[in-house]
């Protein structure tokens, strides 16, 4: 279940506004682009992106019935509706711990599930996110410090090494992307 889950924490953050795209579309059971549009206030590029990357990941369905003004255009598939679960408990932990809206990267969700299962050193989060880059995880865990969702401890001896832990806020977040 821990590949598939920051594999899904890694596909939530492909796109900017995905988690909120998918919330929005479960919130209503199927939604149109020009709701979406009004009810998300982003562009109309940012929009037909997230919901192609959406399509790609198997999320979100053209609906096949589409054609009147009153049904919906964009559905959740059945792993769409599982996302979109996972990705209302993420957005719901992170406004419980304070944090301003979209602080959260590509890797950030990432890096805290896997500091959250016990993994402390730099080089064990990077095995288990083979997909990143050194530069990104690195910026990632940077802005997860500033945000005060994990601590740097410097472990004495030669070389000297880093050790990351999850503050109470960051165990908060860690919590909903196991949900």
């Amino acid at each position: 279940m821990s590949t598939n889950t920051v594999e899904t924490l890694i596909a939530l953050g492909q796109h900017r506004w995905l988690p909120y795209l998918l919330v929005e579309i479960a919130r209503t059971d199927g939604a149109r682009f020009v709701e979406l549009l009004h009810r998300m206030g982003i562009s109309r590029e940012s929009l037909s992106r997230t919901l192609e990357g959406g399509i790609s990941l198997g999320w979100i369905v053209r609906n096949p019935g589409h054609g009147h003004p009153l049904r919906p255009e964009y559905l959740l598939s059945e792993t769409g509706k599982f996302a979109a679960v996972c990705a209302s408990n993420i957005l719901q932990a992170e406004r419980q711990s304070g944090l301003p809206p979209f602080s959260m990267n590509r890797w950030s969700r990432p890096i805290i599930h896997v500091i959250g299962e016990g993994e402390r050193r730099y080089s064990a989060i990077a095995s288990k996110l083979t997909r990143s880059n050194p530069r990104a995880l690195t910026q990632s865990l940077k802005s997860l410090i500033a945000h005060r969702l994990v601590d740097r401890r410097i472990l004495d001896g030669y070389p000297p090494a880093s050790e990351y832990a999850l503050t109470d806020s960051g165990v908060i977040i860690a919590r909903s992307l196991v949900a």
